[in-house]
């Protein structure tokens, strides 16, 4: 997964050595960060970029500190945190940066853990009053993903737990990721965690995000740590993010899952469409997840070529049972081939067999013709039901969906067929 770029600082100061000292621990940090030696090149950098904060010396030789963030402040160029940086001012000349808009002032020489400490109280207060809008654009543009964008923002303005629903490889965890900011805490729950130390995890994710992927194959005594968590969430400042791909309610049925936890989570739900309802997006998709896989092969010095135009519609054209991460898994599969990706690799890649559909679909279009009409129509639906499964690797769902049936309606008629089929246990839904 791609993760949120590192802020940027401006450090604006005429003395190169401070420049260079600031720059070294700043940089080890994990900021990125560009230099100005005077105002000038501060104001013509400003008029450029925004970054996420400054560091503007007050005593500089063409225009000190203070006037240019009034200049800033005037031109309404103060949209981020300035930390003011001096070792001659006053008391009088910190307040007034400050009434200007100034975030802190730091006298110098600037102790080390004082100068972090500022500049990660600066970078918080910053994020909590800008607006954030959350992008899933990693799943799509499609109508069914901005749907669901604005679900997740609605709900993550408000809400303490979130619950993410949705099939094997929807893309859970790229929606728990488009929560994150840049300086928060991400913790990913160990289960054993849930049972041996469950204050430590809110402890460690404080004012940031605590991920518990896969919460229907916890056991009963892990659910039970993660709904002692629930109530403590405002108090530490962090959100719980919660998902599962499997259906939650028959598992608490079943006894399998604690009802009461459940029915908390169940406030802030957020379902994810299968791939199959945002088919728009997989030829976006297959671009990205393409191009990314040849710049990781051309960092370690080899060559991967496009894909052919009627590999893509091969590609595109597909039902992907295991959604996301199945057709990244297979995209992954064909950077290993040698020589071109033809429509024909790519099948035996999915599965598919398309001469055995040829060859039955003209052996039984004769028959049908030779038999009364209701055992052609008998007839025809074996086949038909038969075809649906083969294809569809018994997802029930899917071939329900194909079918135009209810799952009950459909599990009746393949009885009274008398065709064997299997429940998938990837088949939440």
């Amino acid at each position: 997964m791609t993760m949120n770029q590192p802020c940027e600082i401006l450090i604006v100061d005429d003395e190169a050595g401070i420049r260079e000292l600031l720059s070294e621990i700043l940089v080890d940090e994990g900021y990125r960060v560009v230099l100005a030696e005077n105002a000038r090149e501060a104001r013509a950098y400003r008029q450029r970029q925004e970054p996420a904060l400054v560091l503007l010396d007050i005593w500089m030789p063409d225009t000190d500190g203070v006037t240019l963030l009034r200049e800033w402040a005037s031109a309404e160029l103060l949209t981020m945190p300035v930390i003011m940086m001096s070792g001659h001012a006053t008391i009088e000349t910190a307040i007034g940066a400050t009434r200007i808009g100034a975030f802190d002032f730091l006298e110098k020489p600037i102790g080390l853990q004082k100068l972090l400490s500022t500049i990660k109280r600066a970078l918080k207060a910053a994020a909590s009053k800008a607006p954030r809008h959350i992008s899933l654009a990693r799943l799509g543009t499609s109508e069914p993903i901005k749907v669901l964008e604005n679900t997740l923002n609605r709900l993550a303005s408000n809400r303490k737990s979130l619950l993410i629903l949705g099939e094997p490889g929807a893309g859970h965890e790229i929606v728990a990721l488009s929560l994150q900011n840049a300086q928060a805490s991400w913790v990913k729950v160990v289960p054993a965690r849930l049972t041996a130390a469950p204050l430590q995890l809110l402890e460690e994710a404080k004012e940031g995000i605590l991920y518990c992927p896969e919460i229907g194959r916890l056991s009963r005594l892990e659910q039970k740590g993660l709904l002692f968590l629930l109530p403590k969430l405002a108090q530490y400042e962090a959100l719980l993010v919660c998902t599962s791909s499997e259906a939650l309610g028959n598992l608490a049925a079943e006894n399998k899952f604690d009802p009461v936890l459940l029915s908390q989570l169940s406030a802030g739900v957020l379902m994810l469409p299968p791939l199959r309802d945002h088919r728009d997006d997989i030829p976006l998709l297959i671009e990205r997840l393409w191009n990314e896989m040849r710049e990781r092969h051309a960092t370690n010095g080899s060559l991967l070529s496009a894909l052919p135009p009627a590999a893509l519609t091969v590609l595109a054209e597909a039902y992907w049972p295991g959604n996301l991460d199945h057709l990244a898994n297979v995209l992954e599969n064909l950077t290993s081939v040698q020589g071109e990706v033809t429509p024909e690799l790519i099948r035996r890649v999915l599965g598919e067999n398309q001469h055995q559909q040829k060859e039955v679909s003209a052996e039984t279009t004769l028959r049908f013709f030779e038999m009364p009409l209701r055992e052609a129509r008998e007839a025809f639906e074996k086949v038909y039901f038969e075809r649906l499964l083969s294809n569809e690797q018994h997802n029930m769902s899917r071939v329900a969906e194909l079918a135009g049936l209810e799952r009950t309606h459909l599990y009746r008629k393949l009885k009274q067929l008398n065709i064997r089929f299997s429940r998938r246990g990837s088949d939440p839904f």
